[in-house]
């Protein structure tokens, strides 16, 4: 859905609300909703936000968001916003011009007062467990883990289809294809069903490289292969089975990599009326079901003895609302972070500020 623009502001008319955000590569998607009241209206865009020579692009974002914003305020019967939560796909990395200009352009074209923004995987995070220490294993296209024990936070891999995201579904799709290759060689290893599973997705094998090397979309077409190397493994093919066994050995050891110290055995911290840090999956990758959660859970066992796993709680932008709706009742408490999250008050002179302070 796509909300039209009502008017030039925000009208006056009724109590103060937030808006969340969640960007990523499928567009924006947003909820404006009121503290105590929850989520009010939705909407949503199908374009990603740009990223150029300065990363994310501020304007280009704020150019969907404000009409948006705006419509959805007034279908809320929402009268002013004064928080706003936004959660951006590559914030650490491409997240310079955002943290500098959008904060001030919130406040100037919508009024909010306080701002935070947070990297995609820190929102995933929030959406999955909360304001609570453990550890959350983000995975689609790519992979992520990130932790925290609510006084830092901390990241493993993350790092693109060609320099990481190991156990990701590009990572699962390449290796598929890998074994595909192999078996059309005649070399060990190979596996004649996902020979047969990709000539039957691309076309004849030996076209495979021309199909994919000069496609600039590579990783997302690495990754549509994944769910058939589950199903591989699913009807008892040893080599697809190997190939999730290895991606759930590398989810277990980012998972490891940001685990609260405190947690899982570790003597300091973690005595009585300590919270236990939990561990819970989010995103597309975890619908594959059983041929990668069977491995995942038993890898995570060795990795984490004693450490406990639970359903996450709702997707990365449940955790944008979460973060919104704490900000706007001064009951946020998550640790802040140059890169990957940060609270401002634009209104206040655009410093950051700490967590639950009131602006």
């Amino acid at each position: 859905m796509v909300v039209e623009e009502v008017g030039d502001a925000v009208s006056s008319s009724a109590g103060p609300g937030f808006v969340a955000v969640d960007s990523g590569g499928s567009g924006l998607r947003v909820v404006v909703g009121a503290a105590g009241r929850g989520p009010l209206a939705r909407g949503a865009s199908g374009e990603p936000v740009r990223t150029g020579s300065r990363g994310i692009d501020p304007g280009h974002l704020m150019e969907q968001l404000v009409p948006m914003a705006r419509g959805l305020a007034a279908e809320a019967g929402i009268g002013r916003l004064d928080t706003a939560a936004v959660g951006a796909a590559g914030l650490a990395s491409l997240g310079d011009a955002l943290r500098a200009e959008l904060p001030g352009a919130l406040a100037r074209e919508l009024g909010v007062r306080r701002v935070a923004l947070a990297a995609d995987a820190v929102t995933a995070y929030v959406g999955a467990l909360g304001p609570r220490p453990g550890a959350v294993i983000a995975a689609g296209t790519g992979l992520i883990a990130v932790g925290t024990d609510l006084t830092g936070w901390r990241r493993a891999d993350g790092w693109g289809h060609l320099l990481g995201d190991c156990g990701g579904g590009a990572w699962i799709g390449r290796a598929g294809l890998e074994a595909a290759l192999r078996a059309h060689d005649g070399r060990d290893g190979g596996s004649g069903r996902l020979l047969a599973c990709a000539e039957e997705m691309f076309g004849p094998a030996a076209a495979l490289p021309g199909h994919l090397y000069p496609r600039t979309d590579r990783a997302a077409v690495l990754a549509s292969f994944a769910p058939r190397v589950a199903e591989c493994a699913a009807d008892d093919d040893a080599v697809a089975a190997d190939i999730l066994r290895a991606a759930a050995r590398h989810m277990a050891d980012s998972a490891a990599a940001v685990y609260p110290e405190t947690g899982a055995g570790a003597g300091a911290g973690a005595g009585a009326g300590a919270v236990e840090p939990l561990v819970a999956l989010t995103g597309g990758l975890f619908n594959m079901g059983a041929p990668l959660l069977v491995p995942l859970d038993e890898e995570l066992a060795k990795r984490l003895p004693g450490a406990r796993r639970v359903a996450a709680k709702g997707n990365p932008l449940h955790g944008a609302v979460c973060i919104a709706t704490d900000l706007a009742t001064g009951s946020f408490t998550l640790p802040s972070d140059e890169k990957m999250l940060c609270v401002t008050s634009p209104a206040g002179g655009g410093g950051t500020v700490a967590p639950g302070a009131d602006t």
